[in-house]
């Protein structure tokens, strides 16, 4: 067993990395598709998208052949609305609520409609929005994630302009450096970064991390508000002995480079084991299968009942061959050499629920043993903590405290995002810098100040 790259040939890595959830190929196809809609009076599916996208109507937009009505309905609510149809759980979101599975029939493929709508809109570069007039006043937002962009993009459609301060060299944040690559390419997240600057008044500053490069004092001398969406990024520790060894790393770490490097160059080991069982914790699963490892194997504390990841995400881990130990979490990494070569797992029962009403997992005192070669841990992250203590931005265990949706305690400074809610969906995120985009605008312009995503969507072609 060994730790090691370029474990595949070139067509094997395209072909493993190939877009998992393929566009319509035609327009029939979508047309058809579209058609299969009951456009509900009261839809449930635009209830459960956090950003409020008028389901029915772009669907009906799509077959009265109004394809830049359609991606004007998607982005008016949603700016990453490309992105998110790649990436939303839409089986627990629109797909989900769809009347059709009362009827025990397939769900409207909403999120395929709405891909085909605004990937044709990204395609032709359509400018579907007029920006205002200036008014004069300009805002700092910290992160050109989904939350910054988001944000950012609202205030220029009303004429502020933002400068967005990005530690990173690439905008996008969880789109371009968090989610396995075959959900979502980092040339796909790059266009939709430049799609949504295009309307003007937006300038990225890369490579400018807040508290080191740019300091909250600073730009509140300099701007009328800022918006802090730096998200979260710190790896949760395992704190269990051997959790240093080589061949032990964070699932965070890792997918960042996958995203960042060829795929032939990232080292993955022969027999990998994954800790944890959410959203990251299959997609480091499945790529590390995809890089050519022989024998993945996810190791998870509770049963799959209370597994945070969905059932169509770890049916993806299932076809990919990765296997599932239910019941078991991590009590030591044993190293040879100071290399990792076994992972002691107690085998766990379930006893009451915790804070969160999933039942609490209880050592039963027996262990097992799993040889590997590496361990990644996608246990959940942490908020940064250090960085908004030294700001002196309040904050509840590194989650930035606010009242109502996005004003933080400090005047003219407001937060949204990951930042505030500990780590949700992109499409939480989107919703989160269209609010904090609202409470700017009511700080800077007028209390009374009233913009199209405030406004209850109608249904109409």
């Amino acid at each position: 067993m060994s730790i090691k790259n370029n474990r595949l040939t070139p067509a094997e890595y395209q072909e493993n990395f190939t877009d998992i959830h393929p566009p319509f190929e035609t327009k029939d196809a979508a047309v058809v598709e579209a058609n299969r809609c009951l456009f509900c009076y009261d839809p449930p599916c635009m209830k459960s998208c956090p950003t409020s996208i008028n389901v029915p109507k772009f669907i009906r937009q799509i077959t009265t052949d109004n394809l830049k009505g359609s991606a004007h309905t998607i982005f008016s609510s949603n700016i990453m609305g490309a992105g998110c149809s790649k990436v939303c759980p839409v089986e627990k979101l629109c797909e989900g609520a769809c009347v059709y599975n009362l009827m025990h029939e397939t769900p409207i493929n909403i999120a395929k409609l709405q891909r085909y709508s605004t990937e044709k809109a990204m395609e032709n570069k359509w400018q579907l929005f007029d920006r205002k007039p200036s008014k004069g006043k300009r805002v700092a937002v910290i992160g050109a994630g989904p939350a910054g962009l988001s944000c950012a993009h609202t205030l220029s459609r009303e004429g502020i302009d933002v400068t967005i301060f990005e530690k990173e060299s690439k905008g996008g944040g969880l789109m371009t450096y968090g989610i396995a690559a075959y959900k979502v390419t980092p040339e796909f997240c790059e266009d939709e970064v430049n799609y949504i600057t295009s309307i003007g008044g937006i300038d990225i500053k890369y490579n400018q991390e807040f508290g080191k490069n740019v300091t909250l004092e600073q730009l509140q001398n300099n701007y009328d508000a800022v918006y802090m969406a730096f998200g979260v990024g710190l790896a949760r520790q395992l704190d269990i002995e051997g959790e240093h060894l080589q061949g032990v790393e964070d699932a965070i770490k890792f997918i960042y480079e996958l995203r960042n490097n060829d795929y032939s160059k990232i080292a993955v080991g022969d027999k990998v084991a994954v800790i944890g069982m959410g959203m990251t914790a299959i997609d480091a699963a499945t790529q590390a299968k995809r890089l050519g490892a022989s024998d993945v194997t996810l190791v998870y504390r509770r049963t799959q009942a209370e597994m945070p990841c969905t059932e169509k995400e770890l049916d993806i881990a299932k076809l990919d061959g990765c296997k599932v130990i239910w019941l078991a979490s991590p009590k030591e990494i044993i190293g040879n050499n100071g290399k990792v070569s076994q992972l002691i797992c107690d085998v766990m029962k379930l006893g009451e629920p915790d804070a969160s009403g999933r039942r609490s997992p209880v050592v039963s005192g027996e262990t097992f043993t799993l040889d590997v070669d590496m361990v990644i841990k996608a246990a959940g992250q942490m908020p940064f903590q250090s960085l908004v203590n030294d700001n002196n931005i309040q904050n509840n265990n590194g989650k930035i405290v606010v009242d109502g949706k996005s004003v933080s305690k400090i005047a003219g400074v407001f937060a949204g995002g990951d930042s505030v809610n500990g780590g949700r969906e992109v499409v939480d995120a989107v919703q989160a810098g269209k609010d904090g985009a609202a409470a700017i605008l009511k700080y800077i312009i007028s209390p009374d100040y009233i913009i199209e995503s405030e406004l209850k969507p109608t249904f109409n072609n």
